[in-house]
C-alpha cells in the first residue's frame, strides 16, 4: 500500500509538472498556423472566464483554462478593455492579452475628401459600417445641434483627411472630431495670414477657401486662383465663379449650367452678386486654406479652364476673351468670367 501510495504521488507530481510546463509554454505559443487574420469583440462588462470560453468556441485559442490562469496570474483579468481587435496566427497568448489590456482596438479608416460638400459627407457617413449611425432622418440642422454648435451652418466646417476609429465609434463623435480638426486648422492658419487681404474673419477665408478648392483639380493652382479672386474683390468686382452657381442651385443641378441660370439671382449667385456667398460651398483642405490666406501675388483677374483640369490665366478681358475662344471652340468647359 505504501508503495502504491508512493506511485501515486509521483504521479501526480508528473502530471502537475507536465501541466506546469505545458502552461509556461502556452503563453508564448502561437495561437493558431495561418496567414488569417480574426477579429474578436469584447463586450461590456466580460470577465475572463466568459472571454477565455468564447475564444476557444471561435477556435482562436486552445485551452481556455489556460489563458484565464494565465490572465489572473499576471493581474491582467481585470484590466482587460471592451472593444474588437484583430488577432493573427503569430499571435501568443502574451500578446493577446497586451493588446486586451492596453485597448489595442482596430482602427477604422475614413477619408473626408477635399471638395466634398456637407450632403456628401453625410452620405459616406451613413454607409461607413464600422460607426455607430444616429443621425439618420435629421436635418442638418439637427445634426450641428447634436455635435454642440446649434447656430452655425455645417458647411465647410469638417476637415477633408483620414481619420482613424474603432468600430462602434459614434457618427456624433467623428463629426466633433472633423469639427475640431477644422477649427485647429482655421485658427493657426488665419494667425499667420497676408497683411492687407480682403477677408476679415476666419469664416470669410473659410468660404473663400471651399471656392478655390471647387475651381481646380490642380493643386499647384490653388494660390494663382486665390490671387486671382482675391484681387477682384479688392476692385469688387463680382467674382463670377460657376461652383457657387452650382451650389445655390441645389438639386436642381442636372450636371449642366445653362445662361439663366447664371442670370437667375440667389445667395450663392456670384455671377448677380458681389462679395463673397453667405456660406462656404464646399470642405476645402488645409492646403486650399493656406492658399486664400497667401495668395499669389500678380496681376491675373481671370481664368478660363483648359479642359484638362488646369486653368489659363488672363490679365484683361481682351486676353481673356482669347483665351475662351481657344478653349471654349473645344467644346470642353465653360468661362469663368466674360465680364469684369
Amino acid at each position: 500500500m505504501r508503495k502504491l501510495a508512493g506511485y501515486s504521488v509521483i504521479a501526480i507530481s508528473l502530471a502537475i509538472g507536465w501541466s506546469w510546463i505545458k502552461y509556461d509554454v502556452y503563453q508564448d505559443t502561437p495561437l493558431f498556423d495561418g496567414d488569417e487574420v480574426l477579429y474578436y469583440s469584447v463586450k461590456p462588462g466580460s470577465s475572463v472566464k466568459r472571454i477565455a470560453r468564447e475564444l476557444a468556441a471561435a477556435e482562436i485559442i486552445k485551452q481556455p483554462h489556460f489563458f484565464e490562469w494565465f490572465a489572473r496570474s499576471e493581474g491582467l483579468a481585470q484590466r482587460i478593455q471592451q472593444g474588437e481587435y484583430a488577432i493573427d496566427g503569430e499571435m501568443t497568448p502574451r500578446q493577446l492579452l497586451s493588446n486586451m489590456t492596453s485597448g489595442k482596438v482596430v482602427q477604422y479608416p475614413m477619408t473626408i475628401v477635399e471638395g466634398w460638400n456637407f450632403k456628401q459627407l453625410r452620405t459616406f457617413l451613413a454607409r461607413h459600417d464600422a460607426l455607430q449611425h444616429t443621425l439618420d432622418g435629421l436635418s442638418d440642422a439637427e445634426v450641428m445641434v447634436k455635435i454642440g454648435f446649434p447656430d452655425e451652418h455645417p458647411e465647410g466646417r469638417f476637415l477633408p483627411d483620414t481619420y482613424h476609429f474603432p468600430r462602434g465609434t459614434s457618427d456624433v463623435a467623428f463629426l466633433k472630431r472633423a469639427y475640431h480638426m477644422m477649427e485647429e486648422t482655421l485658427a493657426r492658419q488665419w494667425e499667420a495670414r497676408e497683411p492687407g487681404l480682403p477677408i476679415k474673419t476666419p469664416y470669410q477665408a473659410l468660404i473663400l477657401a471651399s471656392i478655390i478648392e471647387r475651381e481646380t483639380g490642380v493643386p499647384s493652382e490653388r494660390p494663382e486662383i486665390a490671387g486671382v479672386f482675391v484681387r477682384r474683390l479688392q476692385k469688387n468686382m463680382r467674382l463670377q465663379t460657376d461652383p457657387t452657381v452650382i451650389y445655390g442651385m441645389g438639386d436642381e443641378y442636372q450636371g449642366n449650367i445653362r445662361r439663366r441660370d447664371l442670370r437667375r439671382d440667389t445667395p450663392y449667385n456670384t455671377y448677380t452678386r458681389h462679395g463673397l456667398p453667405p456660406t462656404p460651398i464646399a470642405l476645402p483642405s488645409a492646403a486650399a486654406i493656406e492658399a486664400a490666406l497667401h495668395p499669389k501675388p500678380g496681376n491675373t483677374l481671370y481664368f478660363v479652364a483648359r479642359g484638362d483640369g488646369s486653368h489659363s490665366f488672363s490679365t484683361t478681358l481682351a486676353e481673356h476673351n482669347r483665351a475662351v475662344v481657344k478653349y471654349q471652340l473645344k467644346g470642353r468647359n465653360r468661362p469663368f468670367s466674360s465680364n469684369p
